[in-house]
């Protein structure tokens, strides 16, 4: 999708609210930490290459993405530090992958088996491995240590070929809030110590380190953190609780959501508005329309939601359009007056944990729907 340069809706981002963040988590982390920035899905929606390079010079000690393609993407734009892709990658990119040295997460040993039955007969760098334990999540990784252990001996007798960086799990329940989910969270956490206790890495050239703590995990339980935590969402100045717990401490929100009235008109009462005629005014109403839709992002069943125009909280009427949407304003205003659906308006706030509350779904899913048909503007 092309960006849409040429019309007013954009998502503006600060460099330096994420650089904020980063700063301040990491302080608050055990000293020594190494802190892994998490910059799949383009950031969060944010822009992975500007908000990487930025993170880059202010000395982050490595990145996280999800996919190959997002990997290489860094690479190219000049990124050297290391990068993990946390997700699957398929065994006959490998040896393309070891050759940027970009690092894949492995859960079995059938996948080193075909790496190995792939590898050229010289490489010029081994493969960085970094190994997932299942505590709980339920989605991928081994939950044995003897598991485990096989995959390290191993790779242990391939050492030309594969080189192993990490062991690592992922939490499920650390940023909820109940008694079941916290125990859920403390009984993941004596698996990976159990498994960590129980792995032998002798007959390595070196050990490992071991991470588990996500965002979550890093703001409220920073204790639990072992030899680096991986940052994502709250790097963006995001609750990923959606307000159920308070953060403890405060962080900048790093994007915003503008666009511009393009369309005003003064309605009768009983006309009705959008798809589907579902809204009707009830008096002479002022209307504007927006030029931004779900095609953007902007979710559909934002439909009553109320907007910023000059301080004034604007609801949603009728059905947000793929492109469009309307607002009902308090009185006339101009073509080209501005419009916050996320981020500051006057002394007016929207936070994208509102629209999430509002959508019934987390903000990670908000801030990666904002399409690329949205320009990104960097400050």
């Amino acid at each position: 999708m092309i960006p849409g340069i040429n019309r007013p809706s954009a998502v503006h981002v600060s460099k330096t609210a994420v650089l904020n963040n980063y700063h301040k988590i990491k302080d608050a982390l055990p000293e020594g930490t190494k802190v892994l920035a998490v910059v799949k899905a383009d950031a969060y929606g944010h822009g992975a290459v500007p908000l990487s390079l930025a993170l880059s010079e202010s000395g982050v000690d490595g990145f996280c993405v999800a996919i190959s393609d997002e990997a290489r993407e860094l690479r190219q734009a000049g990124i050297i530090e290391p990068l993990y892709i946390l997700g699957l990658t398929p065994a006959e990119e490998a040896w393309n992958l070891a050759q940027e040295e970009i690092g894949v997460t492995v859960s079995s040993l059938d996948y080193l088996k075909k790496v190995i039955a792939l590898a050229p007969n010289q490489v010029d760098h081994p493969l960085l491995i970094h190994l997932k334990a299942d505590t709980g999540m339920g989605r991928i990784g081994l939950n044995q240590a003897e598991d485990l252990q096989i995959l390290i001996d191993f790779i242990s007798d391939h050492q030309d070929y594969l080189q192993l960086e990490s062991v690592f799990t992922h939490f499920a329940t650390a940023d909820t809030v109940s008694d079941y989910d916290q125990e859920i969270m403390n009984q993941q956490n004596q698996a990976f110590q159990a498994i960590r206790a129980k792995l032998d890495f002798s007959q390595l050239k070196q050990h490992p380190f071991f991470h588990q703590s996500n965002s979550a995990l890093s703001l409220w339980h920073p204790d639990l953190t072992l030899d680096a935590a991986r940052l994502g969402i709250a790097m963006y100045g995001v609750n990923t609780t959606n307000y159920d717990l308070d953060l403890p401490y405060s962080l900048e929100a790093a994007l915003s959501l503008t666009t511009e009235i393009v369309y005003c008109k003064k309605v009768a009462p009983g006309q009705t508005i959008s798809y589907g005629a579902t809204y009707q005014a009830e008096s002479q109403e002022w209307i504007a329309t927006l030029p931004i839709g779900y095609a953007d992002g902007w979710p559909r069943c934002m439909t009553g939601f109320e907007v910023l125009v000059d301080g004034h909280p604007c609801p949603i009427v009728g059905r947000v359009c793929m492109d469009q949407c309307m607002i009902r304003l308090p009185h006339h205003y101009p073509i080209g007056t501005p419009v916050t659906l996320i981020g500051h308006n006057k002394d007016k706030v929207i936070a994208v944990e509102d629209i999430a509350k509002y959508a019934n779904t987390i903000g990670h899913e908000i801030l990666c729907g904002l399409s690329n048909r949205l320009p990104r503007i960097y400050h």
